[in-house]
């Protein structure tokens, strides 16, 4: 199906976008160089989850139709034979990438056919763009887009509450949406295609978690909408501790605030909080509500008292009942996150802690409305911890994070974050709930109620354990692939890759999980290979705490890994850097990022380290791939070239390389001297993008005239015939980011993937495969890692 993109702006009619436009005589001359290559196909190196999954949306009348929501990596759609998940949004381009922040989600009980996203990654300015809703016919294969005249946050703070984006059931072609920064109530009666605000809504929100931090500073706003479908009523929660929630009991026309709501749900142990989420129980005519401290989704408890409550209220008689459990393993509950009702079994319902960090999140279940509860985990005497289900994480080994038990604190957690938290609709034994790394699931829920109690008393009065036949949680999130990805080395059947939040990863089979790099590392942010021992890789990360060492060694091709001892004077919490190899692996460079502390090199694989000379802090240093003797470095500007294995480095003298913007540069295998630099640019300070080459070792530079902008280059396997290995490039050419690729050397480029592969933002490192013409690997803010091969012809 060829993909066509459609833009509505606020009550105005569709304008088609993604047509090709006529180009420019610059666009052209671009184009000229970079025409279409082979046929390709486009996958992940699998790694099963990584990110934050603050949304799961089932469908209320389609049975198996169910989307989740990522706060940076768009948003998917289950494949019920293959259970696997279906990305939706790779089409999105880099001019707007923020559309891959997904902050809610609706799918049609009436036209299943059709849903929507609210999307725009951030409220302030690191996104360029506003927010939009994008809707579709097709179960998200195709998408129109409504701008919309203000920002939204998939990736801010409170990402987790809501939904803020619904359907009415009563009249499907009406949606609402609820906005942060005072921006209100916003409604649709077209399906989508136009937005207006709902100007008669009193109350906009008002709540900030720290107005002097700007991440923080968002005004939370209208926070959920949800539907009453027996009594016809529409009720909206706001980010306001004193005026907290609305009800409309005519289609919307006038919006009161409800009765007692503000007693109910405004403070908890004496702190503010706010009603993160709802659930409605028609069937008995219960509205649910959990609080929270904030809105999350990172902060737990307040310094003191609990964070949050359950509260129901009778839809039908507005009478308020405070139902928090009565009991936590740890005396306190921080907050809520995710609540859900089993609407095939009124009076089931669950909620989920947020951030109760140790030892555990804990999972509530009710099946009498709230008053009574049973928890998915206890303690008995001497500490010990019970659990009430097995996690399987086989689907993704590297949730063990590389640690064991610990008493009470398992190294496979039910997770934290957990605002996704939602039971079949259509089938009360499944669940899924997400978490800050996956989704887990099961299909033996009502288990649970078999069970009883897991802790009773012995006739002394002691809290003991019962026995309990456990079920199984496993991981659901396959295909859904979330990492933000900084680096990439492709030894040629290994691939070892630099992850945010969850260190990196050693693929020998690209279609399986791997456990995690057995580092330190908290997110890896640089790798690299001796050309000539591919056995020694060596990479470097962000660490917590002054104790550790930021670099990490493996010489066995990644099985196993030893941290090479700390740098004196470069702090822990962060300052991963980069780092590099020489050819023969002799020597080790590592460049402390965001420190003082001027480049190091080690000559005994990170046992001790000795800093170089005629290096400023922060020049990033590459390899000769060829003389092992070679080393090169770059900062501001400058090119740099050490002759004697790195011990001292020289300005080369070279001149007209951008002194700004520059993310990138790489030595090409096979080939002495020969270096390729690519250029973003910076806007703010005029520098120019672009990409540049050297043959003499950085001495002399000649700029590719074909390239705007470039954000990162890499070699692969040479074209058949050819001398020169085959370039990769994440580049701008007439206009057009995308994935280039030259097999001659630099002069001709084409480009290698579509519209409907576009990642948002992709390729801040690439490289190509050095056994396997054509496939090059790619980093993704938020898609993981991508890998493409020529289509067989």
């Amino acid at each position: 199906m060829q993909r066509r993109t459609f833009l509505a702006s606020i009550g105005a009619a569709a304008i088609a976008v993604g047509l090709t436009p006529t180009p420019t005589s610059a666009q052209a001359q671009g184009q000229a160089h970079a025409r279409r290559a082979d046929a390709y196909t486009w996958k992940n190196a699998v790694i099963n989850g990584g990110g934050f999954v603050p949304g799961i949306i089932f469908n209320e009348t389609e049975r198996d139709l169910i989307y989740a929501r990522t706060d940076i990596g768009g948003c998917y759609r289950w494949q019920q034979d293959s259970r696997t998940w279906k990305p939706l949004l790779d089409w999105v381009g880099r001019d707007r990438w923020g559309y891959s922040g997904v902050v809610s989600m609706a799918t049609d009980p009436v036209d299943t056919h059709r849903v929507y996203a609210a999307v725009g990654t951030y409220t302030i300015d690191w996104d360029p763009n506003n927010g939009a809703v994008l809707y579709s016919d097709d179960k998200g294969e195709t998408w129109g887009i409504a701008e919309l005249p203000f920002k939204q946050g998939g990736n801010m703070p409170g990402r987790g509450m809501g939904e803020r984006l619904v359907v009415n059931p009563a009249d499907n072609a009406e949606l609402y949406l609820g906005t942060p920064n005072g921006n209100g109530l916003w409604r649709s009666r077209d399906h989508g295609r136009t937005w207006a605000q709902v100007e008669n809504f009193p109350n906009p929100g008002n709540f900030v978690v720290d107005p002097s931090n700007p991440l923080l500073a968002d005004n939370q706003g209208v926070i959920w909408i949800d539907f009453d479908q027996v009594g016809g009523k529409i009720y909206v929660g706001v980010a306001d501790p004193d005026d907290p929630l609305y009800v409309s009991d005519d289609g919307g026309s006038t919006w009161q605030a409800v009765p007692g709501a503000a007693e109910a749900l405004g403070s908890a142990g004496g702190n503010r909080t706010i009603p993160g989420q709802s659930a409605m129980d028609d069937t008995n005519g219960y509205l649910y509500v959990v609080t929270s401290y904030d809105p999350g989704p990172y902060n737990g408890a307040p310094a003191a008292g609990n964070g949050g409550k359950i509260l129901r209220l009778a839809t039908r008689t507005g009478g308020w009942t405070d139902i928090t459990p009565g009991y936590s393993p740890r005396g306190v509950i921080p907050g809520f996150g995710g609540i859900t009702v089993d609407r095939k079994n009124p009076g089931t319902l669950m909620a989920a802690t947020r951030n109760n960090w140790y030892p555990d999140e804990i999972l509530y279940r009710s099946t009498d409305s709230g008053a009574t509860w049973q928890l998915s985990w206890d303690y008995a005497e001497g500490q010990d911890r019970h659990d009430r289900f097995d996690m399987d994480n086989t689907g993704s080994p590297w949730l063990s994070w590389n640690g064991e038990d610990q008493g009470p604190q398992h190294a496979v957690k039910h997770g934290w974050m957990i605002d996704a938290l939602a039971i079949d609709p259509h089938d009360s034994d499944r669940i899924m709930w997400g978490t800050g790394a996956t989704i887990w699931g099961t299909e033996e829920l009502t288990r649970w109620d078999a069970q009883g109690e897991l802790i009773g008393q012995n006739e002394a009065g002691e809290r003991v354990a019962l026995p309990v036949k456990r079920f199984t949680v496993a991981v659901r999130a396959e295909g859904v692939e979330e990492c933000a990805v900084l680096d990439l080395a492709a030894l040629g059947g290994t691939l070892v890759s630099a992850v945010g939040d969850v260190g990196g990863f050693v693929h020998t089979e690209l279609g399986r999980a791997e456990p995690m790099i057995d580092t330190d590392w908290s997110t890896g942010t640089s790798v690299d290979f001796a050309q000539y021992r591919r056995d020694i890789i060596v990479g470097t990360g962000n660490v917590h705490g002054n104790e550790k060492g930021h670099v990490g060694v493996s010489t066995d091709r990644g099985k196993t890994w030893k941290n090479a001892a700390r740098v004196e004077g470069v702090p822990g919490d962060g300052h991963g850097g980069t780092v590099a190899i020489s050819a023969n692996g002799s020597r080790i460079f590592w460049t402390p990022g965001s420190s003082e502390v001027t480049p190091v090199y080690s000559t005994d694989l990170g046992e001790t380290w000795i800093p170089v000379r005629g290096l400023p802090a922060g020049a990033k240093i590459r390899a000769d791939r060829v003389e092992s003797s070679l080393l090169y470095a770059f900062s501001g500007g400058t090119f740099y070239r050490s002759t004697d294995g790195g011990a001292t480095f020289a300005d080369t003298g070279a001149t007209g390389l951008p002194t700004a913007g520059v993310d990138d540069f790489r030595a090409v295998p096979r080939h002495k001297k020969h270096l390729w630099l690519a250029g973003r640019g910076d806007e703010k300070t005029g520098v120019t993008g672009g990409m540049w080459r050297s043959k003499d070792g950085g001495t002399t530079w000649k700029r590719i005239a074909t390239f705007e902008t470039a954000e990162s280059v890499g070699f692969g396997k040479a074209a058949k015939n050819a001398a020169y290995p085959a370039i990769y490039t994440s580049a701008l050419i007439g206009g057009k980011a995308a994935i280039y690729r030259s097999t001659d050397g630099g002069s001709r480029w084409a480009r290698l993937n579509d519209d409907d592969h576009q990642w948002a933002y992709s390729g801040s490192a690439i490289t190509g495969d050095p056994l396997v013409y054509g496939r090059v690997y790619l980093t993704t803010n938020g898609r993981g890692i991508i890998y493409g091969d020529i289509v067989a012809s």
